[in-house]
């Protein structure tokens, strides 16, 4: 693979294509708005007008979009990837979004005569910057297997998670699992302040020891920095809680910390912090 196209150029797409420029991808970009991707334009990235020319005479096309509903509008259509990819192009999917809709994009693409691959990712602005993301993808394992050095290129964990659909049901365990870290992190914080401790020398002491976590370690110096800048946006983080507590429901199971995670999410985004990062969460409990 030479020639990869590119649709979206957000806090993550746009460190990612610069990544696979620097691994020596040519890489064609799309972005709703342009002045996103004027700085890796500057560096050698090919603007196209279109999701359609970006999807034309591309080795694989990547999309990293917002929502379930800007995956749909890229992938189907007259003018999306599937109808004008050439046959054979690689189409992967980094979005976190539905599971089922990621085996209706696999199912449409073979019919068109197209490789498709659910990859979504993990580790945020920093992982998409350094080039350490996890990607844990979905589908035919000769496909993921053919479209590894470029995955190589953006991160560092490369899971082969088994048939379509599969790397975003993993993507889902993992916003599970932050969702309570997370949240345990600010309430500890939270009870150390409102304890009289230095939160700063508390979050070191428990940091060593089984508290330690990646959400502790990147997210207790943000907060205590007041720096609230997104790494992940919460209104992204609350669609990914959802798409999990749909699934959940779907499965017949429960899931009392997400639901719990969830609500608290949805007040901060009705006052007005959708647009903050996820470490905002603290702020729900009056830091």
């Amino acid at each position: 693979m030479k020639k990869i196209g590119f649709i979206g150029i957000g806090i993550m797409g746009k460190s990612m294509v610069r990544n696979l420029m620097k691994a020596g991808y040519e890489v064609a970009v799309y972005s709703r708005t342009k002045s996103k991707a004027e700085d890796v334009l500057s560096e050698g990235a090919i603007w196209c007008e279109d999701v359609k020319t970006c999807s034309k005479g591309r080795d694989a096309v990547i999309t990293i979009v917002g929502y379930p509903q800007d995956v749909e509008e890229v992938y189907f259509g007259e003018n999306g990837i599937i109808a004008n990819a050439d046959r054979g192009t690689c189409l992967i999917d980094m979005t976190t979004t539905s599971p089922k809709l990621a085996v209706r994009i696999y199912e449409e693409a073979s019919q068109a005569g197209l490789k498709a691959l659910d990859a979504p990712v993990t580790g945020g602005d920093t992982g998409a910057r350094e080039g350490t993301l996890t990607i844990l993808a979905g589908g035919d394992r000769d496909i993921f297997d053919s479209c590894l050095p470029v995955f190589e290129a953006m991160g560092k964990a490369i899971k082969y998670e088994g048939k379509a659909g599969n790397g975003q049901h993993t993507k889902m365990c993992n916003q599970i699992a932050i969702a309570g870290a997370l949240s345990g992190v600010c309430e500890a914080m939270v009870y150390a302040k409102a304890n009289g401790l230095d939160v700063g020398t508390m979050v070191d002491s428990i940091a060593t020891g089984a508290a330690g976590s990646t959400q502790l370690n990147a997210m207790a110096p943000r907060i205590l920095s007041g720096d609230f800048t997104p790494g992940f946006f919460i209104k992204h983080f609350i669609k990914d809680m959802k798409l999990a507590a749909e699934e959940a429901e779907g499965t017949g199971i429960r899931l009392g910390v997400l639901d719990h995670v969830l609500s608290m999410y949805e007040s901060m985004a009705a006052s007005g912090h959708e647009d903050e990062g996820t470490q905002a969460l603290v702020k729900y409990y009056q830091w």
